[in-house]
């Protein structure tokens, strides 16, 4: 039995978002096919996703110098532990799906937010004489992003998301198999329902393939 987690960053509704719906319709399929897997739903913006800030910069700091966990401030725990507790959780599972807009070129701030606390070094990937090495290895992710206009060059034209994620997954050896890429609702409303469409079939393709 895998673990899956799915990963939302839309505050929005899955009847109003491009992105919720195709991925609800991705995950939906995935479940028929696996009904044995686990699957756990992540909304991160009825999370609490801790900020890398001055609390958790100087935790660190004070971890790494040989002070215990108890030493640090209340306020020090409570984010340093909210960040491990979402690092292992991310380490335990076994196939990821990302879900999200596109906001000024690239993903929500709770998904920035999210993605730092599982690029954690000695956790998902080591440093070495030859450079970092991704501790993911073996482990699958998709992304589903909904974006209105269309960018067909990646970051030549602007965008910084899937770019970003794809980026951020290969480097700590997660295989990122597939983009579900829901795009130019905005360029040509009058096709955004069968873009849609087109998108959902992509999806249930590619759950086939998680």
């Amino acid at each position: 039995m895998a673990k899956v987690l799915y990963i939302t960053a839309n505050p929005g509704t899955v009847e109003k978002s491009f992105s919720l719906s195709v991925g609800q319709a991705l995950i939906q399929e995935y479940r028929s096919l696996n009904p044995s897997d686990e699957v756990v739903e992540l909304d991160l913006y009825s999370m609490t996703v801790p900020l890398i800030d001055r609390d958790v910069l100087t935790a660190w700091e004070a971890l790494r110098g040989g002070q215990s966990f108890d030493s640090l401030t209340p306020a020090q725990q409570q984010k340093v532990g909210a960040i491990n507790q979402l690092t292992d959780q991310f380490v335990g599972a076994d196939k990821f799906v990302f879900v999200t807009p596109m906001w000024n070129l690239t993903i929500p701030p709770m998904m920035k937010a999210y993605i730092d606390t599982i690029l954690v070094a000695g956790k998902t990937f080591k440093y070495t004489a030859e450079g970092p090495v991704g501790l993911m290895k073996g482990k699958k992710a998709v992304h589903v992003q909904a974006r209105g206009g269309l960018y067909p060059n990646g970051p030549q034209s602007g965008e910084f998301g899937d770019s970003y994620l794809k980026a951020a997954l290969g480097f700590i050896g997660l295989e990122l198999l597939d983009s579900v890429i829901v795009e130019g609702m905005a360029y040509t409303p009058d096709k955004a329902n069968e873009i849609k469409q087109a998108a959902i079939e992509k999806a249930k393709q590619a759950a086939k393939a998680l």
